[in-house]
């Protein structure tokens, strides 16, 4: 996959195309320490016309699989045009408007962002249709809003509050704004996130949004996946039943005619349970009609671009469903610096380059050299992770390992993995060839 430039859905005016091809001019430099420092002074261009290789770069390090890339994004994308469902990707996942162009290129409806930097940042790479999966609160976001969004570049936004709708009403009458506003309401659970507790609690926000002349609803949405994080029988039936809450208000909402809008969404479903979202929110999805609106249901997964070795591959339903699995695209590569004493080798990634939060990283292969030959690594674990180093155990009797020895990790939640570098390497096979196609910049 290369991402240097953007498909179909750039060039229908999805994102925009030209500022995602700039990327390709960027200078290399100190910034990018997924580089070497020989390719300092060189563009992102210049550098892959070198067609340079793994061999040619350093550790620590972070690469991504051309073919998982593609196979990932492929496989929603048919999922949901099966299904009949529209995908916002969640961008935050990644914040690399190169891999958003690709998505949307696939037929993705927007990208969904989860603060208003990042929404600055879609925007400024021209993606047209935007979901903040979040509420305004801040005066300047509630401002940039009101004056960015129009009907053919959107912004929706979500509200779980009658204080949050004063306070968007209160900050556009401040400043003279005659802007109305799309929102969704927002259901949350009992110790989850964000949401109204309750569909009662959610009627009185939407109640609110229907009396504001700021605010228009055209939603309702929610995050099943703060409520599980396993997969189990009893984490089905809470997101499920969280799901099932979902549809209620939606239905209340259309008896109590609070919708302002002939095209209504209903958005749900991370990378972990966006099966049981369109199992159990599809039938509420309608065509409409004179006496109601359209109803469209919607997912925002966002790590399934990239998926893991770790939390998404144990919990994702491509893995569950015994069917066609995401890949793991993500590979974190680290150095031996010391091997102080028998069965102990520290390795020169840590927090500051690899993701932890959902699992440690897993070592894979060894061997002598970057880009050289590796053989599997069994019985090895990292056991501890330090801003800049790695601690991996082995079995001394049956494993060497020396210094300058290069390890291959699995890693998980590539949401907390992208945000460490710059600039990406992609492979154009990492158990193949492995030579460099594309760099993936990232803002965060």
């Amino acid at each position: 996959m290369n991402t240097s430039t953007s498909g179909a859905g750039a060039e229908a005016g999805a994102i925009a195309a030209d500022a995602v091809a700039r990327l390709a001019d960027v200078r290399l430099d100190w910034r990018h320490k997924a580089v070497p420092a020989t390719a300092n002074g060189t563009s992102h261009r210049e550098f892959l016309s070198t067609a340079p290789k793994l061999e040619d770069l350093q550790t620590p390090l972070l690469t991504l699989d051309a073919g998982a890339l593609r196979g990932n994004a492929d496989r929603l994308a048919s999922w949901c045009a099966e299904h009949g469902v529209l995908l916002a990707p969640h961008g935050k996942t990644t914040m690399a408007p190169q891999l958003w162009a690709e998505q949307l290129s696939r037929g993705a409806w927007g990208i969904t962002v989860a603060n208003f930097a990042q929404l600055r940042v879609a925007r400024a790479f021209g993606v047209r249709r935007l979901q903040l999966a979040n509420s305004l609160s801040d005066p300047h976001a509630i401002e940039w809003v009101a004056k960015t969004a129009s009907p053919d570049q959107p912004i929706l936004s979500w509200v779980d509050s009658t204080v949050t709708v004063q306070v968007i009403g209160r900050t556009l009458e401040a400043v003279g704004s005659n802007a109305v506003l799309d929102v969704l309401v927002e259901l949350g659970g009992i110790g989850g996130r964000t949401g109204a507790r309750g569909v009662e609690a959610a009627l009185d926000v939407a109640r609110a949004v229907s009396a504001s002349p700021h605010l228009r609803l055209v939603g309702v949405s929610g995050y099943e996946g703060s409520l599980a994080h396993m997969a189990d029988a009893h984490s089905l039936a809470a997101v499920r039943g969280f799901l099932g809450q979902m549809g209620e208000l939606h239905q209340r909402l259309l008896e109590e005619g609070l919708y302002g809008s002939d095209a209504v969404i209903l958005t749900a479903g991370g990378s972990a349970y966006f099966d049981d979202v369109v199992d159990v929110l599809s039938p509420y999805a309608t065509a409409g009609s004179e006496a109601s609106p359209r109803v469209e249901l919607m997912i925002r997964s966002g790590a399934y671009i990239i998926h893991d070795d770790g939390f998404y591959r144990g919990i994702s339903p491509f893995s569950r469903d015994g069917g066609q699995p995401f890949m793991a695209a993500m590979h974190g590569w680290a150095r031996v610096v010391s091997q102080p004493e028998p069965g102990l080798a520290i390795l020169d990634a840590g927090k500051r380059d690899l993701p932890v939060d959902e699992g440690l990283p897993r070592p894979q292969l060894i061997g002598p050299a970057l880009g050289g030959p590796m053989l599997p690594l069994g019985g090895a674990e990292i056991t501890a992770v330090n801003d800049q180093h790695c601690f991996m155990t082995f079995d001394a009797r049956t494993t060497t390992v020396r210094p300058g020895d290069v390890v291959r990790l699995g890693l998980s939640h590539p949401c907390t993995a992208f945000d460490k570098w710059t600039l990406i390497p992609v492979l154009a096979d990492t158990d193949g060839d492995q030579t460099v196609v594309d760099l993936i910049h990232t803002f965060f």
